[in-house]
C-alpha cells in the first residue's frame, strides 16, 4: 500500500501530529479518509458559511457535463452552473485575477489556438510570481530537515515549483541517501559513512508511491477517450471473475473515485504466486455496497491495471511507456529502473519485520510497497519512479489541456474529467478521475474546488492549480530509514501554503489593499472608526478578495456601538462577470464568507441603516484555526455612503489614518 492515509484529513498535517500513515497490517496502510470526519469543510468554493446542497452523481455525465458548462461552483451559500476553465484562462484578464501582466503571457489556455508552453527554467518574476515566498519556500522546507519535533520528516527532498511554462525553482535539499538501517531499540537510523551518502540533486529519481495511481488513472481515462474502456460498465464486464464477493455491481468509475467499498488494501504479497493474488482479489468481499461511501483503496487500482492489461493487450509499464513517457519525453519515469539508476535513486526503508510486511532491508531502487513489490514491481497502485523535472512536465502537459510540444496525450474534454468532482456525495473528498481535488491538508494554500493532485507514502506529493496555472513538486524520501519517523504532511502544506503566496493578489484600485495574511490559529481585525450615521440609505462599501478554509476559517463583518459588544452585519456581494453579462448579487446573511471566491475580485454592500443615529463602528474580523489556511483575504476600497455624504473614504488620507489594523496589513500583492 503507498497512500498518504488522510485520516480526518484536517488533523493529518499538524506539525508533529500523527496522521495514521505508517501502521502496519501486513503492508504499508492505505489512506483512508473518513467521510463522516472529512475535512471540516462544508463543500467546495463556499461561502457566507452555508454548506452547498449534495447529492449523488448522476451515471454517465462525464464529458457531457462540460458541454454543458463546466463544474458546479458554490458561491454565496448557493451553487451556480459556471465553467471551471483549466489553466488558468479565466484568471489572465481583470484586475481580480491576481494574475501579473507579465504572467499572463506565460499562462496556457483551454481555448482553441491558446499557447500552450513548454517548460523552461526563469526567474519569479517571468512566471509571475514573488520571489520572497519562493525564498521562504525553501527555508520552510529546510527546517523539516531536522528533528520536527523528535525526528526529520525526511532525509532530504526536490523541490519544484513554476507557473505558466516558467520552472521558478528547482532545489535539492539533504540525502538522497543517508541511512543503511534503522536501530528499532534506539530508534535511531545507522548512517552510511559520509563518503558513501549521497546528496540529493536536481535529477534524483524517487518512489512515487501512490502517485503512480495518477499514471494509471491517465491510462484509463485514454481508453475512455478512445471508447475502448467505458466509465459507468461494471468491471466483471471486462474481468468476469471480479464479480465475485458481490462485486458485480462495481464500475469503473467507482475505482478511480475510490467508491467502489472496497477495503484499504489487503496482503497480497502473502500468496507467492500471481494466481494466488488474483483469487484474493476475486473473492474479496466490499466493505460498503458500491457508491454508497468514500474509502482510498489500493485495490481500485490494481483492478483497473487489470482490465486495461485485458482490452489492450499489453502490460501497464508498456502501456505508461508507450502512452505517456515516450510521447512526453519523460526519460526518468518508468516502472523497475535499472540498476545503473541506483546512484540517483533516493534510497526509502529499512525494511524488516515487524513494521513492514517483508523483510528486505534497506530498500533502495527497487519498489518500496509489498504489494507492488510481490507483483514483479509493477501495479496500478504503485511502482513509478520519476524526477521532479518530468512530473513537471506531467503537471504542464495536464494544465495545457493534454499536450506538450508536438505530443498530445488526452483530449481537453477527457483532462477536464480529471479535475470534475463525481464526489459531490462526499463533501471533504471531492475527487475527479484518479486525482484528489480541492485537499488543504496537503495542498494547503493552494487547494481550491479546481486544484488537483495526490501524495504518495514514499514523502511524495504533486498539486496543479488551474486557476493561477501554477504546479509544485515536493519529492522527499521520508520513510528512511523508517516509515514512523514520518508524521502528518506539514512540509507539503508549508510548501504549497508559500506557493499560493507567491501569486500576487493585484488591488482592485490604487497601489494597495488590506490583506488578512495567512497565519493560521489567529485572529486579525480591520476597523474602522466611529462613524454617526443619520440617513436612511447608510451603506458600506468595498472590493472584496478571499479564499479560506472552508467552515473552518471566514471573514466576518461587525458593527458595534461601543467597541466591545459586536454584532454581524449582512452584506452581498456580485462576483464580476464575462463580458456584458452581471451575475446577480449573493446574499451573506449572517455577515460571513467562507472559502473561495473564484480568486476574483467582489464588490460588497452592506446596509447600515439599522445604525441610524448612533455612532457606529465597523471592523472586518479574519479568523483561522490552528491546522490549515487559505490565501487569505483582501479588503480595497473601503467607503461608507451616509445618503449624498461620504462619510469615510479610505483613500483620503485623513480617513485612511484612521483605520484601526491589527494582523492585516496594507499590500501591493
Amino acid at each position: 500500500m503507498t497512500g498518504d492515509t488522510q485520516g480526518n484529513g484536517r488533523a493529518a498535517s499538524a506539525r508533529g501530529g500523527h496522521d495514521g500513515r505508517g501502521t502496519r497490517g501486513g503492508g504499508e496502510q492505505a489512506a483512508i479518509r473518513d467521510s463522516a470526519t472529512g475535512a471540516g469543510t462544508a463543500g467546495a468554493g463556499t461561502a457566507g458559511g452555508q454548506a452547498p446542497a449534495t447529492g449523488s452523481r448522476s451515471t454517465g455525465s462525464g464529458i457531457a457535463r462540460r458541454r454543458l458548462g463546466g463544474g458546479i461552483l458554490a458561491l454565496g451559500g448557493a451553487l451556480a452552473l459556471t465553467p471551471i476553465p483549466l489553466a488558468g484562462a479565466a484568471a489572465r484578464s481583470g484586475p481580480g485575477a491576481g494574475v501579473t501582466d507579465r504572467a499572463a503571457n506565460t499562462g496556457a489556455g483551454m481555448e482553441s489556438g491558446t499557447h500552450r508552453p513548454t517548460l523552461r527554467r526563469g526567474s519569479a518574476a517571468r512566471a509571475g510570481l514573488l520571489q520572497g515566498p519562493l525564498d521562504q519556500l525553501v527555508r520552510d522546507a529546510e527546517a523539516y530537515l531536522a528533528d520536527s519535533p523528535e525526528h526529520p520528516w525526511y532525509a532530504g527532498a526536490v523541490l519544484l515549483a513554476g507557473r505558466g511554462g516558467t520552472v521558478a525553482l528547482h532545489r535539492p535539499i539533504g540525502k538522497a541517501v543517508r541511512y543503511s538501517a534503522y536501530d528499532e531499540k534506539t530508534d535511531t537510523g545507522v548512517e552510511f559513512p559520509a563518503e558513501q551518502q549521497i546528496a540529493m540533486a536536481e535529477d534524483t529519481v524517487f518512489d512515487l508511491a501512490s502517485i503512480s495511481k495518477l499514471f494509471t488513472s491517465l491510462l484509463a481515462v485514454q481508453q475512455i477517450e478512445r471508447g475502448e474502456l467505458e466509465l459507468e460498465a461494471t468491471v466483471a464486464s471486462y474481468l468476469p471473475d471480479f464479480a465475485g464477493g458481490g462485486k458485480q455491481d462495481i464500475t469503473v468509475r467507482h475505482l478511480l473515485t475510490h467508491t467502489s467499498g472496497f477495503r484499504a488494501w489487503i496482503p497480497l504479497y502473502e500468496e507467492p504466486a500471481r494466481e494466488g493474488k488474483l483469487r484474493m482479489l476475486w473473492e474479496e468481499v466490499p466493505a460498503s455496497t458500491p457508491g454508497s461511501a468514500y474509502l482510498y483503496s489500493d485495490l481500485n487500482l490494481i483492478s483497473l491495471q487489470l482490465i486495461l492489461e485485458k482490452i489492450t493487450g499489453r502490460p501497464l509499464d508498456t502501456l505508461l511507456r508507450e502512452e505517456i513517457t515516450d510521447p512526453l519525453g519523460m526519460r526518468r519515469t518508468r516502472y523497475n529502473p535499472p540498476a545503473s539508476w541506483k546512484p540517483k535513486i533516493a534510497a526509502t526503508e529499512d525494511a524488516r519485520l515487524p513494521w513492514s510486511g517483508l523483510d528486505r532491508g534497506l530498500v533502495w531502487g527497487e519498489v518500496h510497497d509489498e504489494n507492488a513489490f510481490s507483483l514483479d514491481g509493477v501495479a496500478g497502485h504503485a511502482g513509478v519512479f520519476s524526477c521532479a523535472w518530468d512530473l513537471a512536465v506531467l503537471a504542464r502537459t495536464l494544465l495545457n489541456g493534454g499536450v506538450y510540444g508536438r505530443s498530445r496525450i488526452l483530449s481537453e474534454d477527457s483532462v477536464d474529467l480529471l479535475f470534475t468532482d463525481f464526489n459531490t456525495a462526499f463533501p471533504g473528498d471531492e475527487h475527479g478521475l484518479g486525482f484528489e481535488l480541492y485537499q488543504h491538508w496537503y495542498m494547503g494554500a493552494m487547494a481550491t474546488p479546481r486544484s488537483a493532485g495526490h501524495t504518495g507514502f514514499t514523502g511524495t506529493s504533486l498539486v496543479l492549480d488551474p486557476s493561477t496555472d501554477t504546479f509544485l513538486i515536493v519529492l522527499g524520501n521520508s520513510v528512511h530509514p523508517v516509515r514512523s519517523w514520518r508524521s502528518g504532511s506539514a512540509p507539503r502544506v508549508a510548501a504549497a501554503n508559500q506557493l499560493a503566496r507567491a501569486v500576487p493578489v493585484r488591488p482592485e484600485r490604487g497601489r494597495t489593499a488590506w490583506f488578512s495574511g495567512m497565519a493560521s490559529a489567529s485572529t486579525a481585525t480591520l476597523a474602522l472608526p466611529a462613524l454617526r450615521l443619520n440617513s436612511a440609505r447608510a451603506r458600506l462599501e468595498c472590493a472584496l478578495w478571499w479564499d479560506t478554509e472552508p467552515a473552518a476559517d471566514g471573514l466576518f463583518l461587525e458593527a458595534s456601538a461601543d467597541g466591545q459588544e459586536w454584532q454581524p452585519v449582512p452584506f452581498t456581494t456580485l462576483a464580476p462577470g464575462p463580458g456584458h453579462h452581471r451575475p446577480d448579487p449573493r446574499p451573506h446573511p449572517t455577515g460571513s464568507a467562507t472559502g473561495w471566491s473564484g480568486r476574483a475580485w467582489h464588490r460588497l454592500e452592506a446596509d447600515l441603516t439599522a445604525w441610524r443615529g448612533r455612532d457606529v463602528r465597523l471592523r472586518w474580523r479574519y479568523t483561522t484555526d490552528q491546522l490549515y489556511v487559505g490565501r487569505g483575504a483582501y479588503v480595497d476600497g473601503l467607503r461608507v455612503r451616509d445618503g449624498v455624504r461620504m462619510a469615510f473614504d479610505a483613500e483620503r488620507p485623513r480617513d485612511a489614518g484612521r483605520i484601526d489594523a491589527t494582523g492585516w496589513v496594507p499590500s501591493a500583492d
